[in-house]
């Protein structure tokens, strides 16, 4: 039996390498036959991580869209309605809404370990350059898919994030009409927003991570040691301290998915709103342009960067600050001028900016939650400054920084 299995499997394959005579090499190339370092750890999950999560919001997000109408007057009782009478309607809405916090999660803690383990370095300065315009683009879909629900919230964050674009100099109220559509947040910002939720940023940022992919199995994944594996290889032309990803690391990444979902059916199925960080309580009363909420905010992966525009009393120079502390990211990898790449092997001073860098961003995503008092504004405004300057003068203290000796291989550890 197990012979017939295994030659109609073989005869399967062979029909599909015959028709399709460059599958099995790109499978190759990127599964069995890329060879990523063998002392991969905890930090490694979150890319894959980031690949579940954005099938989740595809797939949750075309069940949805059979049942929600893109029309201000009917938008809000198209979602009642999925919560409530769609069969498991509520279900595929909450993995949709909190998947997007999720999403947003694993990124952060992905560009983190980017940040420790100097990822971004060369040879891999176009891998980092692809996952900020990915990180950009899921800001752009995040936001417009926080329109949809025309909450409350949804609303009047909507009026305040669009109004922002009036402060460009010259054409900001002309670009802030054309964004809208309307000469108000209406029907025609609802159904553009969605146009390009679900079809237009959907396809941008697939592209991005195919983009990313490829990049990175070009010059090969970075390790916690930042040791160049291609260096050392065997006769055949493998390198020593690597080991090919299938079907090692998909092992291991799968295990990580299984913790994963665990962590997302808990807050599915027991705190879906999260206290009001996933999903605030205004937007469950539908949007009234007559009534304004007493305290509007983004969602919580916004506050860090909304704090800051608060910070600075100018409108434009509050938009200005806002938007360079996610363009400055871009130029990471010029700014690092040290010898080394991880952190593992860098000084106190490098440390202690970094653990600095993330209080001081941790610290602003609350600020961006509060009302925002005059001592909480004067706090921002500190972090602020120290965000900014944490990469302005990056090229500094990571050169005078202190270094140890990197080992030419990756060390054998009990």
């Amino acid at each position: 039996m197990s012979n017939v299995i295994e030659k109609t499997t073989r005869s399967v394959v062979d029909w599909f390498n015959a028709r399709t005579p460059g599958l099995m090499p790109a499978y190759r190339k990127h599964m069995s036959e890329y060879y990523a370092p063998k002392n991969f750890n905890f930090w490694y999950y979150f890319g894959s991580l980031a690949m579940l999560v954005l099938v989740n919001q595809i797939v949750t997000g075309i069940w949805l869209t059979m049942n929600y109408k893109p029309s201000a007057a009917e938008a809000f009782a198209s979602v009642e309605y999925i919560m409530r009478d769609v069969e498991w309607g509520w279900l595929i809405r909450y993995m949709h809404s909190t998947g997007a916090s999720m999403f947003f999660i694993v990124v952060y803690l992905h560009m983190f370990r980017g940040l420790i383990y100097g990822s971004y370095q060369k040879p891999r300065e176009l891998v980092w350059l692809l996952g900020m315009c990915i990180f950009l683009a899921l800001m752009a879909e995040a936001f417009f898919g926080y329109v949809l629900p025309w909450g409350q919230m949804s609303y009047w964050g909507a009026q305040v994030i669009i109004n922002l674009f009036g402060a460009v100099p010259i054409v900001g109220p002309e670009l802030t009409e054309w964004i809208r559509g309307d000469y108000l947040i209406s029907d025609a910002t609802l159904n553009r927003f969605f146009a390009l939720h679900v079809v237009a940023l959907p396809l941008v940022i697939l592209l991005l991570v195919v983009l990313h992919l490829g990049a990175l199995h070009e010059v090969g994944s970075n390790n916690p040691e930042g040791v160049d594996i291609k260096k050392v290889k065997d006769d055949k032309g493998v390198p020593l301290d690597g080991i090919p990803f299938h079907p090692y690391y998909t092992v291991k990444d799968i295990f990580g998915v299984g913790f994963f979902l665990i962590i997302c059916a808990f807050i599915l199925f027991f705190e879906p709103t999260m206290g009001g960080l996933f999903l605030e309580y205004d937007n469950f009363l539908e949007a009234d342009p007559m009534v304004t909420p007493a305290h509007i905010k983004p969602v919580w992966y916004f506050t860090p960067f909304y704090a800051m525009l608060r910070a600075i009393p100018d409108k434009f120079f509050g938009v200005a600050t806002m938007g360079g502390a996610v363009i400055i990211l871009f130029f990471l990898p010029w700014l690092d001028r040290s010898p080394v790449r991880s952190i593992r092997y860098r000084g106190l001073l490098t440390k202690v900016m970094i653990a600095l860098f993330v209080v001081s961003f941790v610290v602003l995503g609350w600020l961006g939650m509060q009302s925002g008092s005059t001592v909480q504004s004067w706090v921002a405004r500190a972090l602020t400054f120290y965000y900014f300057a944490f990469f302005i003068t990056m090229p500094i203290w990571t050169r005078i920084d202190a270094t140890k000796p990197v080992p030419q291989r990756v060390p054998e550890h009990d």
